[in-house]
């Protein structure tokens, strides 16, 4: 099973972000950002992607959601289409460039409910309290910095909402991440896991995480390790 690593002093690596430092860093490989891009639209659209975990994430009209990763904006358009326009989208990418021709794309789509924010490696710059569901499709495991950048997600999520995570079940050297270490490192953040399903149809897996109790002190975070004791 997984286990907690020991409490460390704030980390001193100058390769590090310096608001990074108070947070441990993973105790594990960081797959590299190889393009924002998953797979071709068609072929995410030919397997009912979109919709499929739409529907499990209970998203409907008038949701707020945050789309973390979200590159050339597929689900963000596809997001924006179910909340209507009663709810809200909010496209962030730490991917400068990829954000504008996103950009050019929610214009072009006259997508009013859209906004458009770049994020940090170790913070998604998410506004307080505004969101039912945050999204983060095939790209958890790119996240350089995952306990500082949860750890600064948690207060964007209105009482009640919940994060979706979809991966592949995989080494993070292989673009995926194995269940039980997104587990432990959520938890070690303060959420709890409140559904898991592994979903073949969308070319990974699903989890569901809800924030509980307070959130931990940076100091207090134990960093979780990849390898099974």
């Amino acid at each position: 099973m997984l286990a907690f690593a020991a409490c460390k002093p704030v980390d001193t690596d100058t390769s590090r972000p310096e608001t990074s430092r108070a947070f441990p860093s993973p105790d594990r490989p960081v797959s590299k950002v190889i393009g924002n891009s998953f797979s071709t639209e068609e072929a995410r659209d030919d397997r009912d992607e979109a919709n499929k975990v739409m529907d499990m994430a209970g998203i409907e009209e008038g949701t707020t959601v945050a789309d973390i990763g979200a590159g050339g904006g597929y689900y963000t358009v596809r997001l924006a289409e179910r909340v209507g326009e009663s709810g809200r989208v909010l496209a962030q990418d730490i991917d400068t460039d990829a954000l504008k021709k996103l950009g050019t794309r929610v214009e072009r789509e006259r997508l009013d409910n859209v906004s458009i924010k770049p994020g940090e490696i170790d913070d998604p710059k998410l506004p307080k309290n505004s969101f039912d569901r945050i999204l983060m499709v095939h790209m958890y495991h790119e996240v350089t910095e995952p306990y500082a950048f949860i750890w600064r997600m948690r207060p964007a999520l209105k009482e009640g909402g919940q994060v979706i995570v979809v991966d592949v079940d995989r080494p993070t050297t292989k673009h995926g991440i194995p269940p039980k270490l997104l587990f432990c490192e959520f938890a070690a953040v303060g959420y709890k896991l409140v559904e898991f399903e592994e979903k073949p149809d969308i070319a990974g897996y699903f989890a569901r995480f809800e924030a509980e109790g307070e959130r931990p002190e940076p100091s207090e975070i134990k960093s979780c390790s990849s390898q099974k004791s």
